[in-house]
């Protein structure tokens, strides 16, 4: 089992700091959660039903009919592995480490490479990633991606796209072609636990060949999202004044942790999170655990990255979690 970020119970008892006085800054989700509404209670009495109106409203936010509601992207990524023969996967990596270790499960074979121009040129069947980028916040253009999947198609590959972190920026997806004529072998990963905050709710959509997504169907049973969280789902994907508002005020949270960081090092990131890079030498990774030590000490879990000297901040939520991050770092600069 690969370890994720939000293991405050693990801190708690690591650094023996009470859970409520813990600012989680490891996870990359919205800390502004999508309000949750009045639910009935008859949801917790009756079975999950298609018809419920989830997936026109998924359809509708995403702009793609193609779709499956799954727990979680989590689900797909655990099971998409399975829909193919075995053969070699070119992953751009750094990568959300849950994708290589889904594939190789299954007994395909990885190529890890540092760009999308590398990876097209390794003529593997399958190119895999994120994008934006877990953990390095890189995204690239909607035009070069679309470009990628037709050079992948003219010789019967498929390109495979996690845009998990990618809800602020929609006019740079692609999920609305995703099993389209135009991009039969793009398959799109969605999930609503980053932007809308609910990754409680363990609800997610992959888009694509729909050949592939009834065998997923198959494959994962009935069920597999619970009817209190489709309610929420989909108030969620429906409100589209409260999505507009969270791109500005992430928009605006994000450039505000970016600057605050800078101080640090290398910055990169995304609306959702700003990632440090380390000077890539002999003593990286005792100055990343030293970091990433300095901050848990004072009560603020980050997300460390050890295998890429990177330590990843997400968001606070209110100006008690900024003050006391702005103090970290600044006892950081002064030590």
């Amino acid at each position: 089992m690969l370890e994720h970020g939000g293991r405050l119970h693990l801190a708690v008892q690591t650094y023996g700091i009470p859970l409520t006085e813990w600012v989680d800054l490891s996870t990359g989700i919205n800390p502004r959660t999508y309000p949750i509404p009045p639910i009935d209670p008859v949801c917790w009495n009756r079975l999950p039903e298609d018809n419920d109106g989830l997936e026109a409203a998924a359809a509708a936010y995403y702009g793609n009919e193609r779709l499956l509601i799954l727990s979680g992207s989590q689900a797909a990524i655990q099971t998409l592995p399975a829909m193919f023969k075995p053969g070699v996967v070119a992953c751009l990596s750094p990568m959300y480490e849950e994708h290589p270790h889904a594939w190789q499960r299954y007994g395909h074979k990885l190529r890890r490479l540092p760009n999308l121009p590398r990876a097209l040129a390794a003529m593997t069947p399958i190119v895999l990633l994120c994008n934006p980028n877990n953990p390095t916040g890189v995204t690239l253009s909607r035009d070069d991606l679309l470009d990628a999947a037709l050079q992948l198609q003219k010789r019967g590959g498929w390109l495979i796209v996690d845009e998990a972190f990618a809800d602020h920026e929609p006019e740079n997806c692609v999920v609305t072609l995703a099993g389209s004529s135009e991009a039969p072998n793009l398959i799109v990963l969605r999930s609503l636990g980053k932007f809308f905050g609910l990754a409680g709710a363990r609800v997610g959509c992959i888009f694509g060949d729909a050949d592939i997504l009834d065998r997923l169907r198959e494959l994962l049973g009935p069920w597999p999202v619970s009817n209190p969280a489709r309610v929420v789902a989909r108030e969620a994907l429906s409100d589209s004044a409260w999505q507009s508002e969270a791109r500005i005020q992430l928009a605006a949270d994000s450039q505000r942790l970016a600057l605050l960081l800078a101080p640090l090092g290398d910055i990169t990131g995304t609306a959702l999170f700003c990632t440090l890079k380390l000077p890539d030498d002999a003593q990286m990774g005792e100055r990343l655990h030293a970091l990433y030590d300095h901050f848990a000490r004072r009560a603020i879990l980050t997300r460390r990255f050890d295998d890429h000297g990177r330590l990843r901040f997400g968001l606070p939520g209110n100006e008690i979690e900024w003050e006391r991050l702005s103090v970290a770092i600044d006892a950081w600069r002064g030590a």
